[in-house]
């Protein structure tokens, strides 16, 4: 079944939905375009945008779409199409919807209910992953793989945090990536203390290096992270680095489907609190990944507690320490829960200590 299809089936007779977002309507349809609609009906659906995304749409969207370039208004032609249909209400994306457009939808739509809906739906289908969309996302993070093999042969003295960030993007473009799945993070010395630190420009400072990147490949994302150490690492880096890597393989080994999202996170952030770091992991373990870098399920201490892992889903484990002011340290893999409930981590870079 394609993924119109299992929307289609979630739409009560009579109601119809405007799909407005970019990633949503890349899921539905399987076509890239920054201008348009897609309107989905439980017997059609109709792919609106301008001349200059016509013929691409015709070629590369599910056949299943008619594609439409209206010459007036877009929600003109949407109120048309509501009318010859006999549609009785309209779902948006609430979530996606600002409150301009909402307005226009009730200017222009006034012979329907016009409702917000259409994104928790969406939400609820993208969560679980087929296998098509597992294949992309397993290539995307194979490249970002190679990308972190690549890099340790161009980290050297003089080489700036920005220069590390440029290559990782340049390298995965140069594998087929479509581009980087979110912006790099490439941070050195007391910037490693910043879980979202920019790289800078300026010369890599000794200490942990933290590298947080992904490619992006066939519309879905891939995320690691991988921290090493310029120059020799102490004492006091080895013990936090390999707390890090121990709070990691424990979460990673209690994976499975059934497992609590929220047990998961317990169980990482018990280690690290446990070996004299706590409040030193201040974000939550992982998270999904699909179109979005950010997506649902969360391992967090605040995930809802019936939340639990599911075959077809896909989320990072990425503990991390922070020393503030100091240095800090994550470790971040991206697995998939298989259909028989088991876990595939997806990648496959080595997360010994490496000194350079």
């Amino acid at each position: 079944m394609t993924h119109l299809q299992r929307f289609q089936k979630r739409l009560d007779g009579g109601c119809a939905a405007l799909i407005s977002s970019a990633q949503n309507r890349f899921y539905l349809s399987g076509f890239h375009f920054d201008d348009g609609y897609l309107l989905v009906l439980p017997d059609a659906a109709f792919l609106l945008t301008d001349f200059r995304y016509e013929e691409a749409a015709e070629k590369t969207a599910d056949p299943a779409f008619t594609v439409l370039s209206p010459k007036g208004a877009m929600l003109g032609a949407v109120a048309e199409i509501l009318a010859e249909r006999g549609a009785k209400s309209l779902l948006f994306e609430e979530n996606d919807v600002t409150f301009a457009l909402y307005r226009r939808l009730q200017e222009k739509l006034t012979a329907v209910s016009v409702t917000g809906g259409a994104a928790a739906i969406l939400s609820e289908l993208r969560v679980l992953k087929d296998a098509g969309e597992l294949a992309a996302i397993r290539r995307a993070q194979e490249i970002t793989d190679a990308a972190f093999s690549h890099i340790l042969g161009v980290i050297r003295p003089g080489v700036r945090e920005l220069d590390v960030a440029l290559e990782l993007e340049f390298f995965m473009r140069r594998m087929g990536a479509e581009g980087a799945a979110f912006d790099t993070i490439a941070v050195s010395g007391t910037a490693s203390a910043l879980p979202h630190g920019v790289p800078r420009d300026r010369v890599l400072e000794k200490g942990f290096f933290t590298m947080d990147f992904g490619a992006r490949f066939g519309g879905y994302c891939a995320d690691m992270t991988r921290t090493v150490v310029i120059g020799r690492a102490d004492e006091e880096m080895k013990r936090l680095y390999h707390t890090v890597l121990a709070a990691q393989e424990t979460a990673l080994s209690r994976a499975a489907a059934g497992v609590s999202c929220r047990a998961l996170d317990l169980a990482a952030r018990e280690l690290i609190d446990g070996a004299g770091y706590e409040g030193c992991f201040g974000h939550s373990l992982g998270h999904g990944v699909g179109i979005d870098i950010h997506e649902a399920p969360r391992l967090s201490r605040t995930a809802p507690e019936d939340a639990v892992l599911t075959p077809g889903h896909v989320v990072t484990v990425e503990p991390g320490i922070y020393l503030k002011g100091k240095y800090g340290c994550r470790i971040e893999d991206l697995i998939a829960i298989t259909p028989d409930g088991r876990v595939e981590n997806l990648t496959k870079s080595t997360k010994e200590l490496i000194e350079l």
